[in-house]
């Protein structure tokens, strides 16, 4: 039996979490002894140039033994973020087309002669060409 069919075997229950071009698989699996324990991978897609994409993919173990800790130190650190931050995501920036408010800033406090209306525009026919 091959190895990947091994891990196969082992896993004992599953979640995964969608989001965006990430993706989060949460795998509780067997050890030898027939214990469990928890592996998170996170999945990331990559585009290449030529159109092909490829998957990078990061993985964690978590014990039993560590479980009251680890829970403890997540629900703080989720905690300080939501306070420090709020539940709002602010992702737009990085978007292609996100623009920073100082650049809506500079265009306001632009003077008329700064930028040019559409009616300085000459509307021309091709008949007068």
């Amino acid at each position: 039996m091959s190895d990947y069919e091994m891990m196969d075997k082992e896993e004992i229950y599953s979640k995964v979490l969608r989001a965006g071009r990430r993706t989060y698989f949460f795998d509780v699996r067997a050890t030898k002894a027939g214990d469990y324990y928890l592996t998170v991978t996170e999945s990331k897609k990559f585009t290449n140039d030529d159109g092909s994409f490829h998957y990078k993919k990061h993985k964690i173990y978590l014990y039993k033994e560590d479980f009251t800790e680890f829970k403890e130190i997540l629900a703080e650190m989720t905690d300080y973020i939501i306070n420090e931050k709020g539940q709002e995501v602010i992702s737009e920036r990085h978007q292609k087309d996100f623009k920073r408010e100082d650049d809506f800033v500079a265009q306001e406090a632009k003077t008329p002669e700064d930028t040019k209306s559409i009616d300085s525009f000459t509307d021309i026919s091709f008949d007068d060409i």
